[in-house]
């Protein structure tokens, strides 16, 4: 992973924490409540940050790898569409195992949480496709 990939992965990890901070943690927090499922004592009262940050750090980094290594995307609205469809496949995938497995989310809550991140995913590979074209010939 060279150096460019390297700073666009941590880049788009800040941006996916305050997406996520403002999406799920302002904007949908009571939504999102409203629709646990029958499970209780899942959530925890204020959220462990390292694990959080780290988390979204290693997104940003596996979106950094993908369109830097692999894509080979450079533009804002390249990264968008690789975030969004990414993002949109891996959260369908991860809510509907959820829900079949599980009793922690309504089939409502995962569908807002699938729009949800191929917004947030959107954002984030957009300002990495960005940061990977800085500098070079579109």
């Amino acid at each position: 992973m060279n150096s460019k990939v390297l700073v666009a992965g941590i880049i788009g990890g800040i941006v996916a924490f305050l997406l996520g901070w403002l999406v799920y943690g302002i904007l949908l927090m009571d939504f999102m409540a409203g629709q646990a499922g029958s499970a209780t004592g899942v959530s925890k009262e204020m959220p462990d940050m390292l694990p959080l940050v780290l988390g979204n750090l290693f997104w940003g980094l596996a979106y950094a790898y993908i369109f830097g290594t692999w894509a080979n995307i450079k533009t804002f609205s390249g990264g968008a569409m690789g975030g969004a469809i990414v993002g949109g496949l891996f959260a369908a995938a991860f809510d509907l195992i959820m829900l079949g497995t599980t009793n922690i989310m309504t089939p409502t809550g995962a569908i807002v949480d699938v729009i949800a991140s191929i917004v947030m995913s959107a954002v984030v590979g957009g300002v990495i496709g960005w940061w990977l074209g800085r500098g070079s010939a579109a």
